[in-house]
């Protein structure tokens, strides 16, 4: 199939260069001349403007929209007035599901088509494979199925579940249609939310790990100050232990091969500064759930977590440094 790809950056540069593999032809478009010349070199047709990357495309044309969620409806705007009516825009960022259905029905009253694909992989997806979660309507989401096909880690990916047999289904190969517009990133949203929680749990796992030694005694003992514990005493190779954990234990996942990969190269992880972005996904999920009255304290103590590795949390430390002072004459370093 053809295929247009706005947005060359490291998710959409890597669904390109799998793309090519496949054998698709992919007409590519970005802000930064150099990534368009990068992706002509591995086999795509660059484009310099929108207008140029539609007209590059046979119709019914099929253009999907690789950018930040914050940029996505300037971009569709513009790349709609070169399409026509049966053209398909495709959102693989991760735009908020309620703008999805509100950009499906205002393309769609201009006859163009919109499909929503929350798209998970990272930089490792044109290697491995991208999990592909969809959302749009049934007819065109068939028309875009070797697209789908060839984008996910296939089958092979993972072993069967027990009891499935027969041919297998998109889910199994990496892909899914997951219903209506918006359904797709809707299914994204709490995937990136686990995400948060998960990662998060490793961290203050290994965190635990690391300070399972005795206690340094450098806390001055006073009436006010409970005493420091005792630690176990315990001098752990944090990074031997991710290695061990890679290897049949129930907590194996990708997400420790990273860990342990990080902690080999740099056990102190002292290149790091520990100030964690969210991207929006883990307060989109935090909203909803809030909406939908359903609990979710572990995805939402994550995202919180995340605010305080920003310092968002200084002010209220301080606050309560300032009420120890104020009701009992506590000044800080004193404990307590």
């Amino acid at each position: 199939m053809q295929l247009g790809m706005v947005g060359l950056g490291r998710m959409g540069s890597g669904l390109v260069r799998r793309l090519l593999r496949s054998g698709h032809e992919c007409v590519v478009h970005d802000v930064r001349p150099d990534a368009v010349r990068e992706l002509e070199r591995a086999g795509a047709t660059g484009a310099s403007s929108l207008a140029e990357l539609a007209a590059s495309l046979p119709p019914p044309r099929a253009v999907w929209v690789m950018v930040p969620a914050a940029l996505v409806g300037g971009v569709v705007e513009e790349l709609a007035d070169h399409l026509e009516p049966g053209d398909v825009v495709i959102d693989g960022g991760n735009s908020h599901f309620h703008d999805d259905v509100a950009r499906a029905a205002r393309l769609g009253a201009r006859g163009l088509r919109f499909v929503d694909v929350g798209t998970s992989g990272g930089v490792w997806g044109a290697e491995r494979g991208f999990c592909l979660m969809v959302g749009g309507e049934d007819d065109v989401v068939g028309r875009l199925a070797p697209i789908f096909a060839s984008l996910a880690p296939g089958v092979d990916a993972a072993s069967r579940t027990p009891g499935r047999d027969g041919a297998p289904s998109g889910a199994e190969q990496g892909w899914l249609h997951c219903g209506p517009h918006g359904a797709g990133h809707y299914v994204k949203m709490v995937h990136n939310g686990i995400e948060y929680g998960l990662m998060a749990a490793y961290a203050e796992g290994f965190n635990l790990l690391r300070h399972a030694g005795p206690a340094t005694g450098d806390r001055a003992a006073d009436a006010e100050t409970a005493p420091a514990p005792d630690g176990p005493g315990y001098d752990l190779d944090v990074g031997a232990i991710a290695e061990l954990w890679r290897r049949g234990s129930v907590v194996t996942s990708w997400l420790l091969d990273l860990v342990a990969a990080a902690l080999h190269a740099d056990p102190g992880l002292e290149g790091f500064s520990g100030r964690v972005a969210d991207s929006g996904e883990g307060r989109w999920t935090a909203v909803t759930a809030v909406e939908a009255g359903v609990p979710t304290p572990v995805l939402a103590a994550a995202l919180h977590q995340r605010f305080t590795s920003r310092g968002r949390a200084g002010y209220a430390d301080r606050m309560l440094s300032a009420m120890r002072l104020g009701f009992g004459g506590h000044h800080e370093g004193s404990g307590g």
